[in-house]
C-alpha cells in the first residue's frame, strides 16, 4: 500500500519558477492552500512539473492543459475531502464512472496531440514531452483508483484487530471524525488521518498502540486540540489519531506524604489525560487551593496535552510550568507498554531552584500492572531544565531523558497525571496597565515590575524567615501586544480614546492586605513614569473582567504574533523589547516589499498594448 504513503515536503525538490512565468492556480476545485506546483509534484512527480513549466510557453489554445488540470483537480478534490472518499467507497459504480471520465480526458489530450503533430503545427519538438506527461497522468489515475481498494482493505484489517481491544463505535473512519482531527489550533492541514480512535480506558491506549504498530500506522496522540505547535497534526495519510478526551476520570483533592519526603504532606489531585484543565482549576479552587497550570486554553485544553507540552499559564510566574507541578504521570511508551514516572523529593516550587531533581521511572509488563524490572532513578540537575532567564527552554526537548514532558506526544501517550496544588495567599489585587508609548520604551516595565516584586518577596522572607504568612508575590503576569488587542477587540479602560500599544495584566498577592495594596499602587506608579495608565481591581468580579481578554484564544488563530509573557516565555524578559521591535520591523518590511511587487506587476500588465484574453472563451463577443 505504498501509494497511500505521504511524500514529506522536505523530500520534494525546490524547483523555482522562471521569472517570466506567472504564479497561477489553474487546477480547478483547489480550495486548499497548496499551490499548483505542490499538487503536480505530489501527483505526477517533480520532473513532470518541470515539463509543464517548459510546455507553458508553447500553448496554442490551452485546451489540453485545461483537460490535464481538470484530471488533477478531480483527483485532488477527492484526496482532500474525506466525505467524497466515503461516498466513492460506498458507490463502486460512481467511482468507476469518475475513473473512466479521467481516462477519457487524457485520451482526448492524446488525440489532440496526435492531430497537431499530423497537421505539422509545430509541436513535434514538444510531442515527446506531452506523451510523457500523459503517461504520468495515467499512472496517477491508476494509483488513484487503487487507493480505494487499498483503503477498504486496510479499514477491514483495522476493524478486525482494533475491535478486539475496544468497542466498535470507538473506531471512526467517517469523514466527520477525520475532518475534525486533521488539525489543531494552528489550522495547519497536511494530511487527513486514516482512522480516529476514542479509547474508553487507559488500558485500551496501550492495547491500541500495539495493534497500530502491527498495522503500520503512525500514532498521533491528541487531547483537546488546542495546541499552537502542530503536535497533533497528522503528517502522513497512514496515521491513527488516538483521542484521549474520554479519559476524564478525576480524583478528589487529598493531602498525602510526597514520595521521598515522608514527613511532609501536600495537597495533590489525580486526573485522566482527557480532563479539561478548567475542571481541575475549579476542583482546586473549591478547596481553597490553586492549580498552577492554567494556559489561556484552560476551557478546552486537556491534562494530557498540558503534560506533553509542558504548559504554563499566568500563574507560572510564581509556580512554574507543568514540569514544576507534576508529582507523577503515567504514559504508554513507544513500544505500547506502560511506564510511570514519579518525582522524588519534590521541592514544591520551581524545578530549577532545586539543586537536584530526582525521578523514578517504573516500567510495566504487558498487563500494565506487573513491574518490568526495578525502577530507574534519574538524577538531573535542576538548572538543566531551563536556561537562565527563561521559563521554558523549547530548544531542549530531550530534558535529560525525562519521558513524556515537553515531547509533544513524540515518545508516547500521556494517560493520567497527578499534580501538587498550592495555597493561594489571602488577598489579591489585579492590575491592568495600558501603555501608549513606543513598545521599546514600554516593555522594560515588565522587568521592572518583576524585579520590584521579587525584591519585596525576598525582603519579607529575610525579615521573618520562619513566618507562615505569605509575603507579597507576583502570582500572574500577562502581556498583550497591539496585534492581539486589535484581534480581541480590546476595550480601552483609559480615556485617551485610542488603543494602547501594549497591555500588562498581573496578579499581586499576599497575606497582608495593606502590603498588597501598597505594592499594587507602587506598580501603577512605576508604569505611570513610562506613560502608562494603571487600574487596580479588588473584587473577584472586577478581577475576572480584567483577565477576560486573555481567554479569547481565537485571537491567536487570526495569525497575530501575540504570545504570553509569564514564566513560560522562551525569550529573556530583558530582551523582549528588542524582539517586539524586530518582529514588527520584519512584518513592515515584508508588507511593503509585497505591495511594491504587486504594483510593479500590475503596472506592467496594464501597459500592454493589448490586454490578454482567452480566445476560447465563448462568453466573449465576436
Amino acid at each position: 500500500m505504498t501509494n497511500l504513503a505521504h511524500l514529506p515536503p522536505e523530500a520534494l525538490p525546490q524547483h523555482e519558477l522562471p521569472g517570466d512565468q506567472p504564479r497561477l492556480r489553474e487546477i480547478p476545485y483547489n480550495y486548499t492552500s497548496f499551490s499548483d506546483r505542490e499538487i503536480v509534484i505530489r501527483l505526477l512527480g517533480a520532473e513532470m512539473w518541470g515539463v509543464l513549466s517548459e510546455l507553458r510557453g508553447e500553448r496554442k489554445t490551452g485546451r489540453s492543459a485545461r483537460m490535464l488540470y481538470e484530471v488533477l483537480g478531480d483527483i485532488w478534490v477527492v484526496q482532500r475531502n474525506p466525505y467524497l472518499q466515503d461516498d466513492l467507497l460506498d458507490n463502486p459504480k460512481r467511482r468507476a464512472a469518475l475513473v473512466e471520465a479521467l481516462h477519457h480526458r487524457l485520451s482526448d489530450m492524446e488525440k489532440r496531440r496526435a492531430a497537431y503533430e499530423q497537421e505539422g503545427l509545430g509541436v513535434a519538438r514538444s510531442g515527446g514531452q506531452v506523451v510523457r506527461l500523459i503517461a504520468a497522468a495515467r499512472k496517477a489515475v491508476d494509483a488513484f483508483e487503487r487507493e480505494f481498494d487499498e483503503m477498504a482493505k486496510l479499514r477491514r484489517a483495522c476493524l478486525k484487530r482494533l475491535s478486539k481491544v475496544t468497542r466498535r463505535d470507538n473506531i471512526a473512519f467517517d469523514g466527520m471524525a477525520r475532518v475534525s482531527h486533521v488539525t489543531d489550533a494552528t489550522d495547519w492541514r497536511v494530511e487527513y488521518p486514516f482512522v480516529v480512535l476514542n479509547p474508553d480506558t487507559e488500558e485500551e491506549c496501550a492495547l491500541l498502540a500495539r495493534e497500530l504498530f502491527e498495522l503500520g500506522l503512525t500514532i498521533i496522540p491528541r487531547g483537546g486540540g488546542t495546541g499552537y505547535t502542530g503536535g497533533a497534526v497528522p503528517l502522513t495519510r497512514l496515521s491513527a489519531v488516538i483521542n484521549t478526551e474520554k479519559l476524564d476520570a478525576m480524583g478528589t483533592v487529598e493531602k498525602i506524604a510526597l514520595p521521598g519526603t515522608a514527613a511532609r504532606e501536600y495537597a495533590v489531585i489525580e486526573c485522566g489525560a482527557g480532563v479539561v484543565t478548567k475542571r481541575v482549576m475549579e476542583a482546586a479552587e473549591a478547596c481553597g487551593l490553586v492549580f498552577a497550570v492554567d494556559p489561556t486554553s484552560a476551557d478546552a485544553s486537556c491534562i494530557g496535552g498540558n503534560v506533553a507540552m509542558n504548559a504554563g499559564g499566568k500563574k507560572a510566574v510564581l509556580w512554574g510550568t507543568a514540569i514544576d507541578n507534576l508529582l507523577s504521570w503515567r504514559m504508554v511508551d513507544a513500544n505500547g507498554y506502560f511506564m510511570e514516572i514519579t518525582r522524588l523529593d519534590h521541592n514544591c516550587g520551581k524545578i530549577h531552584d532545586a539543586a537536584m531533581a530526582r525521578f523514578s521511572v517504573q516500567r510495566f509488563r504487558k498487563d500494565g500492572k506487573t513491574h518490568h524490572g526495578e525502577a530507574e532513578i534519574l538524577d538531573i540537575e535542576g538548572a538543566r531544565f531551563r536556561k537562565a532567564g527563561l521559563g521554558k527552554d523549547v530548544t531542549d526537548k530531550f530534558l535529560a531523558g525525562l519521558p513524556g514532558v515537553q515531547k509533544e506526544g513524540c515518545d508516547g501517550i500521556i494517560t493520567s497525571a497527578r499534580f501538587i496544588l498550592h495555597r493561594m495567599p489571602d488577598h489579591t489585587r489585579t492590575v491592568c496597565l495600558e501603555f501608549f508609548g513606543l513598545v521599546g520604551d514600554s516593555v522594560p516595565a515588565i522587568v521592572e515590575i518583576k524585579n520590584y516584586l521579587d525584591a519585596e518577596t525576598a525582603r519579607a522572607r529575610a525579615a521573618a524567615p520562619d513566618s507562615a504568612q505569605a509575603p507579597v508575590v507576583l502570582a500572574g503576569l500577562e502581556h498583550l501586544d497591539e496585534r492581539y488587542l486589535k484581534a480581541v477587540g480590546y476595550a480601552t479602560k483609559s480615556r485617551r480614546g485610542r488603543l494602547p500599544k501594549m497591555v500588562l495584566v498581573g496578579d499581586i498577592c499576599g497575606d497582608d492586605e495593606n502590603a498588597v495594596a501598597r505594592a499594587a499602587s507602587e506598580v501603577v506608579r512605576m508604569c505611570n513614569a513610562r506613560g502608562a495608565e494603571g487600574f487596580i481591581a479588588v473584587s473577584p468580579e472586577t478581577r475576572k473582567k480584567f483577565w477576560l481578554d486573555r481567554a479569547r484564544t481565537a485571537a491567536i488563530a487570526r495569525h497575530t504574533n501575540a504570545f504570553k509573557i509569564n514564566e513560560d516565555v522562551v525569550i529573556p524578559l530583558d530582551r523582549l523589547g528588542d524582539y517586539s521591535d524586530g518582529i514588527e520591523r520584519i512584518n513592515i518590511e515584508l508588507s511593503i516589499a509585497n505591495k511594491l511587487k504587486l504594483i510593479d506587476r500590475l503596472d506592467e500588465f496594464l501597459r500592454q498594448p493589448v490586454l490578454p484574453v482567452n480566445p476560447d472563451d465563448d462568453s466573449l463577443s465576436k
